[in-house]
């Protein structure tokens, strides 16, 4: 098995499982806080952090430096943050709605790069934006009756997911990989650590259960998703994430019994393939400067 065949499967298997750990997200976050049960997984997430640094080369005290530690302590917290309002949303809009939406975060990012990277957005991307947009506007659909004000939970997701992107971006110019890692993993959960006992939620025991493998398919996505950017590019596993997309609407409609309207289908494919130009013209721009 070539090295490239290996990241596909890698990237697969990450996606595969992060599914299904949305769907695990959805049971619990309907049942319990989601503040708590991000809490949880966090504490989950950063032991696999810590052990992973200290593996790393210049260990644990390595993964520590930075050049831009309030950069790096913001991302950690903003993606906390974005991952409660997922758990959310997962509860109270769906994973159909809520992924379909998620799916034009890297259109929102094109657009956040303009006025935060400071870099140049030609027409085409904007193009691809706009009709990125016009299938959010389409999943959503506003012309319905029932509009609920909780549809801006997966938007606020998408975007507040985008200023994760571009500071992670901004963080890359100087620290490492494995730093900014440390940092998304320790960081989130010292946050949430801050604010999610008060919402402790004693756990019925069958959803201890569920709340460990929610903890292990997090871990295991994460190292399988690594594991992927060892061996492919960015590009071919950004892409590949969108097949994620495609399995959590499978499963919201196999198991909670989600309705996938025309709308909705309509407004995926046009938020995903506005998405995935995005992200081909992107890199393009990027080897086009080396």
């Amino acid at each position: 098995m070539t090295g490239k065949t290996r990241g596909l499967a890698f990237a697969l298997s990450a996606v595969t499982i992060f599914a299904g750990q949305d769907v695990v997200s959805k049971h619990l976050g309907t049942h319990y806080p989601p503040i708590f049960i991000v809490m949880l997984r966090y504490w989950a997430f950063a032991a696999f952090v810590l052990l992973l640094a200290a593996r790393s080369q210049g260990g644990l005290a390595g993964a520590v430096r930075t050049e831009r530690p309030v950069l790096q302590i913001a991302r950690g917290v903003i993606l906390v943050v974005q991952i409660v309002i997922a758990v959310s949303s997962f509860a109270l809009v769906g994973l159909s709605h809520t992924q379909s939406i998620f799916a034009a975060t890297p259109l929102f990012v094109a657009a956040l790069s303009v006025p935060l990277l400071g870099e140049r957005v030609g027409w085409r991307r904007w193009t691809a934006i706009a009709i990125g947009l016009f299938g959010v506007l389409m999943i959503i659909n506003p012309s319905a009756a029932n509009l609920e004000a909780k549809l801006v939970l997966p938007i606020a997701g998408s975007v507040i997911f985008a200023l994760y992107a571009i500071t992670t971006r901004l963080a890359s110019r100087s620290d490492s990989a494995m730093t900014s890692f440390f940092y998304t993993g320790v960081a989130g959960a010292a946050a949430i650590s801050l604010v999610g006992p008060f919402f402790w939620t004693p756990l019925a025991p069958m959803d201890w259960i569920w709340m460990a493998v929610l903890c292990c398919t997090g871990i295991s996505g994460h190292y399988l998703l690594i594991r992927a950017y060892d061996l492919l590019d960015a590009v071919t596993v950004q892409q590949i994430t969108y097949v994620q997309i495609v399995l959590v609407c499978i499963l919201g409609v196999l198991i909670y019994g989600e309705i996938v309207t025309l709308n909705m289908i309509a407004g995926a494919f046009l938020v995903i393939a506005a998405g995935l130009f995005t992200i081909w013209r992107e890199s393009r721009q990027v080897r086009a400067r080396r």
